[in-house]
């Protein structure tokens, strides 16, 4: 690999940063970076979380009543599990198509499934990402990808976070899905491994709380970045393109 020019270190830094990638950026210039699948599976996925944590706070916590018709004239606890189950499912089958893209996408589609925790340097940019966010840092740097920071985050948060939630979410399925089903074969053991299913949803529940307070700050971190850092934010998950607002490296 050829040498990577000073002042481009962090740029190169996660290892998502290719040498073509490193050539354009040395221009006030753009470069691909999230291809279709990617920007597919991060929308349908924000959209299908949004879902589940509507749908889960109701069935955690149901309405009191409900002033719509006599019960056998309605069902609305049963629609609001299904819409439930149904974003469930979306949100396995594409986190599984996620994981297949890692292998067979770009360098930047790997990067919120790998952390580069042996590398001294990588440690650096996080506490200096840290700093920038705490505004204790006069400018940011240019990063092609994901920030240390911010890859640290998607990978707790989505790559453990959802692994979590898919996990006890099916393991709480199987329980209703009945002993025998498919599901209590592929997921029941969790429940055992668990105790009862109180603990589990329990956890469950608290799993919930966890990616909200991720999404609020995902949500404030990309608009901040997109007016303050050097690079486009929001408009990358759209186009796939990272603009880039200026010529200096560092």
């Amino acid at each position: 690999m050829a040498e990577i020019p000073k002042g481009y270190e962090a740029s190169h830094l996660t290892g998502d940063a290719t040498e073509e990638d490193l050539a354009t950026l040395r221009k006030s210039t753009t470069v691909y970076v999230y291809e279709a699948p990617v920007r597919l599976w991060h929308w349908l996925n924000a959209l299908a979380i949004v879902v589940l944590i509507v749908t889960g706070y109701f069935i955690g916590r149901p309405l009191p009543s409900m002033q719509i018709a006599e019960a056998y004239d309605q069902f609305v606890m049963g629609y609001i599990r299904f819409a439930h189950f149904a974003a469930a499912q979306l949100v396995t089958v594409g986190f599984f198509g996620r994981i297949y893209w890692a292998f067979v996408g770009n360098s930047h589609a790997r990067q919120m499934f790998v952390l580069p925790i042996f590398n001294r340097r990588w440690w650096k940019e996080v506490f200096f990402e840290l700093r920038w966010y705490a505004f204790l840092e006069p400018e940011p740097k240019k990063y092609v990808g994901h920030n240390p920071l911010a890859q640290g985050a998607m990978f707790f948060f989505m790559t453990l976070g959802l692994t979590f939630m898919l996990l006890t979410g099916w393991a709480l399925y199987a329980e209703g899905a009945g002993q025998g089903s498919l599901p209590d074969l592929v997921m029941g053991w969790l429940l055992g491994l668990v105790g009862n299913s109180q603990r589990l949803h329990t956890l469950h529940h608290l799993g919930m709380w966890a990616i909200v307070v991720f999404m609020i700050v995902h949500i404030y971190a990309a608009v901040r970045e997109d007016i303050m850092s050097r690079q486009s934010i929001v408009s990358t998950m759209i186009s796939g393109h990272r603009s880039f607002k200026d010529d200096r490296p560092s």
